[in-house]
Parts: C-alpha cells; structure tokens; sequence
C-alpha cells in the first residue's frame, strides 16, 4: 500500500515540476505499442506495455488520463523503472531472504489463492444461473408473473425477536403477550437476530422471506404480536406492522426474482439425485 500511495504521489509531483527522473532509460516509440512491447529495461528486468497498463488501470480515474499524456506516460514509466531498481538492489542485499519477507509473500499468496477460488465459483455460479435462464429452464414469462401477483399483491412489514432458546422465548413471548410495550426493552436485552436486521422493521412479499414467518404474518391483524416459531435461525416472536397493497409495476420485478429463486431451487432439488450432498450439522 506504502508503494502504491508513493506511486500517486510520484505522479503528481513529477508532473508539476517537469524534472527528469536519474533513470531516464525509456525510449520514444515510432508506432503504437503492443501489449509485448518492452517499455523500459532495469538490468535484467523488462518492463513490457501489458504490464504498464496492468498498473495504470489501478489508479484513479483523473491520474490514468494524465498518465496517457506524453509527459505523464513517461513520469510513470521512470517510476516503476525505480521500483524495479529498488526490487534488484533489495535482492542483491539478499532481503529476499529474510523471514519477514518470506513470510509475508506466503501469506500474500495464501490470500490470492482464496481469492482466486472464490472469483472462480461465483463465476461459475453466474455462468449456470444464465446459462439455465438461456435453457428457459428458470426464466420467467410475464404471464407467470401476472398470475403470482394476481395471488399475492401485497407486502408485509413485520418486526422480530430471536432467541436462541424454547424457555426463554417461552418467557418472552408470555411477557408480551402481556405488554407490547415491553418490546424494544425485552428485543435489546434477549434478541439475537443478525445485526442488519435487529430492531428494524423487516418488509417482505410472499415468497421473499421466511416461509413460517410468511405464513404467520399473513394471517395475524396488524399490530398483534406471535410467537415462538422455530427456524435455523431460532426462536421468532414477531409483530405485524403493517400491509399494504402493491401495484403491478412496483411488483413486477420482485416477483420475477422470486419465481426465479423458486425455478434454481427446484433444478438443484434435481441436481440432488444426480450429486450427492451430505451435510454435517455440528453436534450430529
């Protein structure tokens, strides 16, 4: 990070003042560069157009157009040239051999090579989810859509408490059915919902939540508070704060993306029978 801000300053300054750098060893190119094309030479070292680029796309916006001027192309290819001298000299010194820094460069790899997987997954992912919209197997027809909203027009807004235990959601729940006032008082002191979540209002379609939850808050009268009902998550306690009554437009997308949920949970159902899943809860 150090290299990369010395880089911006670098720039800047160079710029503004119009000196040469001590290792003016580019040279003026008669035709356009391709990506092989050797930019600058440091001892052994080359340094070619794709990698130039592959730096500049690292800076922002106003420093890349700066660097396509002819002044500034140059200002930051004396730069890396100075890091490639500071890389050899380090070498030479035999810091390269040091176990800090052969620690961190594990380290760094170890990070590239999880970041690299998790890249190539969700690629993957991305890739099957259109490639199986493309199949239709999980594309939605606007007439699919017309006959889930004609169904489920509306949206709920509920707020909720989870406990980890029966007994205590127990405790809780009779409390409030007692007093539903005491709600924000007992959701600080018992709730462990995720953070995102807890002591909001939660607003959701049918289909875009919880189903057990769903199914309680459509038929409880806003305002009423019921519970407990066990999830993964779970002991629930909610309170139903409100319904409303969505149009066609403003429902539209949502209830796309909920039919397209349904659809990819039904062909990895299916995929089920062709891979097997095994999966170990903790304490089985």
């Amino acid at each position: 990070m150090k290299n990369f801000l010395f880089l911006f300053l670098g720039i800047s300054l160079l710029a503004a003042c119009g000196r040469k750098s001590p290792t003016d060893i580019s040279t003026d190119l008669d035709s356009a560069p391709t990506k092989d094309t050797i930019v600058a030479e440091v001892g052994p070292a080359q340094i070619t157009q794709r990698q130039l680029d592959e730096r500049l796309a690292l800076l922002p916006e106003q420093d890349q157009e700066f660097a396509q001027t002819s002044i500034g192309r140059k200002n930051f290819i004396h730069l890396l040239a100075r890091e490639q001298l500071i890389a050899l000299d380090a070498k030479e010194e035999d810091l390269d051999k040091e176990d800090f820094y052969l620690t961190a460069l594990e380290d760094k790899r170890e990070q590239l090579k999880e970041i690299y997987l998790s890249f190539s997954t969700d690629l993957l992912n991305r890739m099957w989810e259109e490639h199986m919209r493309e199949k239709g197997i999980t594309s939605v027809t606007d007439e699919e859509i017309a006959q889930y909203y004609d169904k489920y027009p509306y949206e709920m807004t509920i707020k909720q408490i989870i406990i980890p235990d029966a007994e205590t959601a127990d405790a809780v729940w009779r409390e409030l059915k007692r007093s539903k006032k005491r709600w924000k008082e007992l959701e600080r002191q018992y709730s462990k919902a995720p953070e995102e979540s807890n002591g909001k209002e939660i607003s959701f379609m049918p289909g875009e939540f919880i189903a057990e939850l769903e199914v309680i808050a459509a038929n409880s009268a806003t305002g009423s508070v019921q519970g407990f009902v066990k999830t993964a998550q779970g002991f629930h306690i909610i309170m139903k704060t409100g319904e409303r009554r969505l149009k066609l437009a403003e429902a539209a997308p949502r209830i796309r993306t909920i039919l397209e949920n349904q659809k990819i949970d039904a062909a990895l159902n299916a995929l089920q029978n062709k891979y097997k899943v095994v999966i170990y809860e903790q304490g089985e």
